[in-house]
């Protein structure tokens, strides 16, 4: 598999819309609509012990909506020359991850969870785990 030349910059926070009334708020994520591909797999980090990160890899072709469900916590985006953080807190904005890039998620708040919608199925082929080999295929 080749890995996707993006970087950084290619990632956005994505206003995923909030709808307010009295008996409160609702978020809605649609294929194809708010989101920019079909979801094919949701899971959601929670439980957090203070002081670990999650993430630590890079995909060649997922991409992801990821979203402070509640809390927040930080995502550390690399291309191999560029680093970026993004901190999200508000369960109506969605981190949107493009492939070919390093992601790991730091900084958890007590309480929170992070909810990712994910544009493929788990395929652990899909998975760059070591961020020197990260580095050498980005090259």
């Amino acid at each position: 598999m080749k890995l996707k030349n993006n970087t950084v910059f290619d990632c956005s926070v994505i206003d995923v819309s909030k709808v307010h009334n009295e008996a409160g708020n609702i978020t809605v994520a649609e294929n194809m609509k708010n989101i920019p591909f079909e979801v094919k797999r949701v899971y959601y980090l929670y439980d957090i012990p203070g002081g670990e990160a999650r993430g630590g890899h890079a995909h060649y072709e997922l991409e992801q909506y990821i979203i402070a469900a509640s809390g927040s916590f930080d995502v550390i985006l690399s291309d191999g020359q560029n680093r970026k953080i993004v901190t999200l807190n508000r369960p109506n904005f969605a981190l949107h991850v493009v492939p070919g890039l390093w992601r790991e998620l730091d900084n958890f708040s007590s309480g929170s969870v992070c909810l990712v919608l994910a544009s493929l199925k788990y395929d652990e082929s899909d998975y760059i785990r070591d961020y020197d080999e990260f580095l050498k295929i980005k090259k």
